[in-house]
């Protein structure tokens, strides 16, 4: 079944399968489905065609998917262009809401590197190489 351009798992309960839309969480189903008059404790797969119109129309109301990622985009880009601090954080691809920087955010900055020194190895193999020569 195909809610907002995303195939949603069939055999999960309604409100936890229309949790995999992008900007719908555990939080906003709840009111969808109360909107939509439907039991959170269906299958997706044991849903009517009714039912289904319903949820689409609910779901409708709200900014999901390409819309919702469009704006958090042209969001980011106004604080770009404007030269807020948490514009450059984004642009440098650093935490931008105050996180420490010098033990942690490896999801954010990526694997280690290390910049000025170097390991032993390293250094032997560039020795070894110059000395060839």
């Amino acid at each position: 079944m195909r809610f907002a351009g995303i195939n949603i798992p069939d055999e999960k309960r309604v409100d936890i399968a229309l949790s995999y839309i992008y900007g719908i969480g555990r939080n906003n189903v709840v009111p969808i489905l109360v909107k939509a008059q439907v039991d959170a404790n269906k299958r997706v797969k044991t849903l009517s065609e009714d039912e289904q119109k319903r949820i689409q129309k609910a779901l409708d109301e709200h900014k999901v998917e390409g819309d919702l990622k469009a704006d958090v985009l042209k969001n980011i880009r106004r604080l770009k262009d404007i030269g807020s601090y948490r514009g450059s954080r984004h642009s440098k691809n650093l935490p931008a809401r105050g996180q420490r920087t010098r033990s942690n955010a490896r999801t954010k900055r990526g694997k280690r590197m290390t910049i000025g020194a170097i390991k032993k190895e390293v250094a032997a193999k560039t020795e070894a190489a110059t000395a060839k020569k």
